[in-house]
């Protein structure tokens, strides 16, 4: 998965999560992988599903009838220094995903290999800089 400066959204005051979710999604629409719809999309699939997936990470998603606003497959990564509360989990990292069929998949297994470190997780939270914080998920 590739990450630049674009998509990186770097020390983000605290909010709570539905603001968070929101945040991801019009970042999404910004850069043109969505419909303005996969936003509720996405806060819908919270009310059902649990998108925290541990070591300070969650990964806002639509639903399966969602995928008909997604345009682009793509990411957007939202980062706090001080962590946000997520259903009662400690979040630093809110990565929103748009993907098209197969892609969605693929997306999540590469997030899930890159930040299964909890060391990789907390080096990233403690980045200096977003170019720091790309360097560091890079490599």
């Amino acid at each position: 998965m590739n990450i630049d400066k674009d998509i990186l959204y770097f020390d983000l005051h605290k909010m709570k999560k539905e603001d968070a979710i929101k945040l991801a999604g019009e970042k999404l629409l910004e850069h043109g992988l969505i419909d303005p719809e996969y936003i509720d999309s996405m806060l819908e699939k919270e009310k059902t599903d649990q998108t925290y997936i541990g070591n300070n990470v969650a990964i806002p998603h639509g639903k399966l009838e969602g995928k008909k606003y997604v345009k682009k497959s793509g990411v957007v990564i939202l980062h706090f220094r001080d962590s946000i509360d997520y259903s009662g989990n400690d979040v630093n990292l809110v990565i929103g995903i748009a993907g098209l069929e197969g892609d969605h998949l693929q997306i999540l297994s590469e997030i899930a290999i890159k930040l299964s470190s909890v060391e990789r997780v907390e080096n990233l939270i403690n980045a200096g800089s977003p170019e720091e914080f790309i360097d560091i998920f890079k490599n």
